[in-house]
């Protein structure tokens, strides 16, 4: 299933810009690549009106000024929130970005994204749909490499559907015994697994099998390069003033 070009750099920024800045911001693209990153991570769930938003939990309350439920708010409503303050004071003016917004900016910054699809629960199938429309309607035109994944099949199924011609990766915590027929069924390209529960020997099966590999969420920079000694493609880390790009290998 392995596609010939895997298309994220080595290392990506977790959540935009890692712990440096407030999570899935605007802001936190910038500080990645400040400390180099040609590439990030972040999550994207759907509004109560049905856009796309980067946001990781299903409730407001870490990370926003605002309270409950994500899905039960319309975008207007969700972009009134503080998406800084909770992280740092100077970043109070920070807004919770649409996904257009975010790929416009990875676009013009040259970052390369991993789209996780992070639906609210029951909302599985329509948030991969949406997702996958607004690529399918260029939304990512210029932005230089693309994956999406998901913890979620049927999110993963349904963004298959509207986009079958991207690259995808399914999202475990650790390697389960039924991950080659679940990659198989779904048709994926790619596993992101957590990077404490894979060994040398896990690595080696998968890209054996012909799958492309990441790992999520390395903060040591010698983990991480043995990590790329095992096979694996690509670190996600939410330290990228630590685990730098520019002292992992030549990609």
């Amino acid at each position: 299933m392995q596609v010939q070009l895997w298309p994220l750099p080595q290392v990506l920024a977790h959540r935009c810009g890692g712990a440096l800045a407030p999570e899935n911001t605007l802001a936190g693209l910038e500080v990645a690549v400040k400390h180099g990153c040609r590439g990030v991570e972040f999550d994207v769930m759907l509004s109560a009106d049905g856009f796309p938003l980067l946001i990781h939990d299903e409730t407001l309350e870490r990370t926003t000024s605002g309270q409950g439920e994500v899905s039960r708010h319309t975008l207007a409503q969700l972009r009134k929130l503080d998406a800084g303050s909770w992280f740092d004071a100077r970043f109070a003016a920070e807004r919770l970005p649409t996904l257009d917004e975010a790929l416009a900016r990875c676009a013009a910054l040259g970052l390369a994204v991993n789209l996780e699809i992070k639906p609210a629960t029951g909302f599985e199938h329509q948030t991969g749909r949406v997702v996958a429309d607004h690529l399918l309607r260029g939304r990512a035109n210029g932005v230089p490499g693309l994956v999406i994944s998901s913890f979620e099949d049927a999110s993963l199924a349904a963004a298959m559907e509207i986009l079958p011609g991207a690259i995808y990766g399914l999202l475990v915590e650790d390697l389960p015994e039924d991950w080659a027929s679940r990659a198989a069924g779904l048709g994926v390209h790619a596993i992101h697994v957590c990077a404490d529960a894979l060994d040398a020997a896990q690595a080696r099966t998968v890209r054996d099998s012909g799958y492309h590999l990441a790992v999520y969420t390395e903060n040591d920079a010698e983990r991480a390069k043995a990590l790329l000694r095992m096979g694996v493609e690509t670190v996600i880390t939410d330290f990228p003033d630590r685990v730098r790009a520019s002292d992992m290998f030549p990609a």
